[in-house]
């Protein structure tokens, strides 16, 4: 009777083991460290576990104190347990898994690009952003280009912005 219960731990254990590793699998190892080091400053009581002091805590620390019980329970259903650091990756792994790949968000910005420069003019993004399709407003366009390297002439270097969209912000070096 005990070895069988002893079985069935060990499974579980394996299983809970599976289904962690495959979230690691989805990240390169520096956005796991990136991940880690945000997850540790949201665990403001360093318990392990995120809850709604942590996050409390962290908008105030973020000079906004004005947050809504209703709206931190909100943000602690999205995850189907208690936020500990694998649960942290898997929320940022659905949220990530809309993006769609570097080389197809670089494929669309060559296609305004004919010349191949790596560059388009800001305005003229701008336009399109605006006009065609999902129109953006104003402000989530500039929200954009606000992660964007954008030269003296006032083009956008798409290729580096591929790279955050994808990614995340560009490494200092």
């Amino acid at each position: 009777q005990a070895s069988r219960k002893t079985k069935k731990k060990e499974g579980g254990a394996l299983r809970a083991q599976r289904a962690s590793s495959n979230v690691f699998s989805n990240f390169e190892q520096t956005q796991i460290q990136e991940f880690k080091e945000a997850f540790t400053l949201m665990d403001q009581n360093r318990d392990g576990f995120i809850d709604k002091e942590d996050l409390k805590d962290t908008y105030a620390s973020l000079g906004k104190t004005n947050v809504k019980d209703d709206e931190l329970d909100a943000m602690l259903k999205e995850a189907s347990g208690p936020i500990n650091f694998t649960m942290f990756l898997n929320l940022f792994g659905e949220k990530l898994s809309g993006t769609d790949a570097e080389e197809t968000i670089l494929n669309a910005f060559k296609m305004l690009d004919p010349d191949g420069k790596g560059k388009i003019n800001k305005e003229y993004i701008k336009r399109l952003l605006m006009s065609q399709a999902d129109k953006m407003t104003a402000e989530e366009v500039d929200q954009m280009f606000q992660f964007a390297s954008i030269d003296a002439a006032g083009n956008l270097d798409y290729k580096a912005l591929s790279y955050v969209i994808t990614h995340g912000e560009e490494k200092e070096e």
